[in-house]
């Protein structure tokens, strides 16, 4: 027998019945204490045998009755007095052991119950000493002897014995339970937090873009009316992309790949009028999670530069430094004065992830450098 409850016994609580689903949905056990009380049958195999009077029937029913009252007061209580359950099996024992031999079985639910509330093995090894003790005086001042002295003080205990195992066991599991559902909570702490990340830098680079470019049309419309036409389907094209990049983030596969970023960089910076330089190898062999936060990195890198330095010029280096990958933004701009934005510090935390570093100076203007290590991936030396 088992009994599957809180694995620390409260000293009390709210006298509230439980839903009958609340046991049907327990993980360790389900419904099948409702089986174990059929145990309690044993305690009337001695008035059946010694055709005991309706006094004693009387007794033993009223007995019994108390019995179930405590079990199922474990069963449906919220926050039962747990050891006052039990404390209350085993006076029944007590009480009823002079008159009915079967009374073993509260001391047998007693012990079987016990270890499940307790907090250590060792109380629940401390707590069936305690039972087999009392047990132990009641046969000896009632002289019980033989097989019925065994059920009385023994058979309890290595019931009790065999539970503290199991007791263990489902305190274990439910740990583990506790363990695993943190970790789901924390993945899916994480997993929001980089959606957020990654819509934020693709609707902001995007935004920006979609901006400047709009802003230019504008300006052509009655000078260079070709042109403008150009960039207000530019415009549409950017869109329809944005949106593409916003289902690919949610689901976590945006990646268009380096080079696309730095020719998308080199557009972006242009279309704003700054004159840029790009130092960066064409084709660039790096690892899949390495190149995705590279290229974030880039495009909230171009995306800042463009929103906040008021620069004239910038340049993109990307490189390789002793088996890592360093990716250099520097503008002539303004520099900066404020502390880390929500784009900036998104980027800071991808790059710490893959044990790189991010580094933010004012040096004639604003510099960003990130380096990445690549491990045992080497880049593709430039064309």
């Amino acid at each position: 027998m088992s009994f599957n409850r809180n694995p620390t016994c409260a000293t009390g609580g709210r006298w509230k019945l439980k839903p009958w689903s609340a046991l049907l949905k327990d993980k360790d056990h389900g419904w099948s204490p409702l089986l174990w009380v059929l145990y309690l049958g044993f305690f009337f195999i001695d008035p059946v045998l010694s055709h005991a009077s309706l006094r004693i029937w009387l007794l033993d029913g009223l007995g019994a009755l108390i019995f179930l009252i405590l079990y199922f007061g474990l069963l449906f209580f919220e926050n039962p007095y747990r050891l006052g359950h039990i404390a209350g099996m085993i006076l029944l024992g007590l009480l009823y052991q002079p008159i009915n031999q079967g009374a073993c079985t509260f001391f047998i639910f007693a012990a079987a119950i016990l270890p499940f509330c307790m907090a250590t093995q060792a109380a629940a090894w401390l707590g069936l000493g305690v039972i087999g003790a009392v047990a132990a005086v009641e046969g000896l001042l009632l002289h019980v002897a033989g097989w019925a002295l065994f059920y009385l003080v023994l058979f309890p205990v290595i019931i009790g014995a065999g539970n503290t195992f199991n007791a263990e066991r489902t305190r274990m599991n439910r740990k583990l339970r506790k363990a695993n559902e943190e970790i789901e909570h924390l993945a899916k702490v994480a997993e929001r937090e980089r959606i957020a990340r990654d819509l934020h830098d693709v609707l902001g680079h995007t935004l920006s873009v979609i901006s400047l470019k709009s802003e230019l049309a504008g300006k052509l419309m009655d000078r260079d009316r070709q042109r403008a036409e150009k960039e207000i389907r530019e415009v549409s094209e950017i869109s329809r992309q944005a949106l593409s990049d916003v289902r690919d983030a949610i689901r976590g596969y945006r990646a268009k790949g380096l080079a696309a970023e730095l020719a998308q960089a080199k557009s972006t910076l242009e279309t704003a009028g700054l004159s840029v330089q790009c130092d960066a190898a064409t084709t660039i062999k790096v690892p899949a999670l390495q190149e995705s936060v590279l290229s974030l990195a880039l495009r909230e890198g171009v995306t800042n530069v463009v929103r906040h330095a008021n620069a004239r010029s910038c340049r993109v280096r990307l490189e390789q430094q002793n088996g890592s990958c360093r990716l250099e933004i520097h503008d002539d701009g303004l520099g900066f004065v404020t502390a880390e934005g929500n784009g900036l510090r998104g980027m800071r935390e991808r790059v710490e992830m893959l044990g790189g570093t991010l580094m933010r100076s004012n040096q004639s203007g604003t510099k960003l450098t990130i380096t990445l290590p690549l491990k045992d991936v080497a880049f593709k030396e430039p064309v």
